[in-house]
């Protein structure tokens, strides 16, 4: 049976929508203009259309900038999945080292099991390697390793040391040196009376922050460094404006958290070639917050596609 679901709130409510998707289920809506579709605001009197959802979450060309394979039976199958119901031809898979020492052991384990996932999937998997800069010897021979096993850049790098510490310098001259994008875990705290993060809500204290972004970016303005997920639930508009005059930053746009209007600040703020469409593994809503933006339809190519894509046209790694 075919649902029907208004225009207008699929429009501000996107994420339920789009999960619906996951069960299969073939959504049409009553179409209704949207205000952008009339100068002057106001809504047309003509006979609403019909709106097909589906359609329009699959005529996008889409590269997920950020997600993750694990060490269980279903993935990463259940992960490609997932990703294909929303019309992703491709993810950049890492298994990230989270809360723990990050040993060269670890991290070339983790390699590994994306190694062997990308292999299986070459038309769908794009790999992202992990390191750990205390380890630099072990951590600059890994790059190489990865490099020659098709690896892309690096996954997402987390909170074994901040992403401008010196430990990282030589590490990020060498991903310099291969045109490979630079991708952190990122972290900001909602603020509250000008309260920031200072590590009392337990974080990590080598979390990296925008304030570390901006430092290294200035340090290398020829790098190019991914700060992960501005949807995580953290204070996405402190984020954007402190990254707004460093130009070589990039933001994804994963998480699962999908307030209205943050795709389209982030746009407004940073620009429009500087968002990566990512998922951090929460596929509809990854998809449904792009959708539910008043973003054109060129902005909208751009972020689910051409952005990621362009910078690794940089290192003759893109899809296509």
């Amino acid at each position: 049976m075919n649902k029907k679901l208004n225009r207008r709130k699929f429009v501000t409510r996107s994420a339920a929508g789009v999960g619906g998707l996951l069960i299969g289920s073939p959504l049409a809506a009553n179409q209704k203009q949207f205000f952008s579709d009339n100068e002057e605001g106001h809504t047309s009197s003509e006979k609403p259309g019909h709106f097909d959802l589906m359609k329009e979450v699959m005529k996008y060309r889409k590269i997920d900038a950020h997600a993750h394979i694990y060490f269980t039976d279903k993935s990463p199958e259940e992960q490609l999945e997932q990703g294909q119901r929303m019309g992703i031809d491709q993810q950049v898979i890492s298994r990230y080292l989270s809360v723990m020492l990050g040993t060269p052991e670890q991290f070339r384990e983790y390699n590994d099991l994306t190694i062997k996932a990308m292999k299986k999937y070459p038309d769908q998997l794009l790999g992202g390697f992990v390191l750990n800069p205390h380890y630099k010897k072990e951590s600059l021979e890994e790059i190489d390793r990865c490099a020659d096993a098709g690896m892309i850049g690096t996954g997402e790098l987390y909170y074994q040391v901040k992403i401008n510490d010196p430990l990282y310098f030589p590490i990020i001259e060498k991903l310099i040196d291969m045109k490979m994008i630079i991708f952190s875990h990122a972290e900001c705290q909602l603020g509250v009376g000008g309260y920031r993060m200072k590590y009392d809500g337990h974080k990590e204290p080598n979390t990296s922050i925008p304030e570390d972004f901006v430092d290294v970016a200035k340090r290398y303005p020829e790098g190019i460094f991914q700060f992960a997920h501005i949807g995580g639930g953290g204070d996405w508009e402190y984020m954007c404006k402190a990254l707004a005059d460093s130009p070589n930053v990039y933001v994804d746009t994963s998480g699962s958290n999908n307030a209205e209007g943050m795709i389209d600040f982030a746009v407004e703020t940073l620009g429009e070639d500087r968002l990566f469409f990512a998922s951090d593994n929460s596929y509809y809503q990854g998809v449904g917050k792009i959708l539910a933006s008043n973003l054109t339809e060129t902005q909208k190519k751009k972020v689910f596609f051409d952005n990621y894509n362009n910078l690794l046209k940089k290192g003759g790694r893109n899809v296509d």
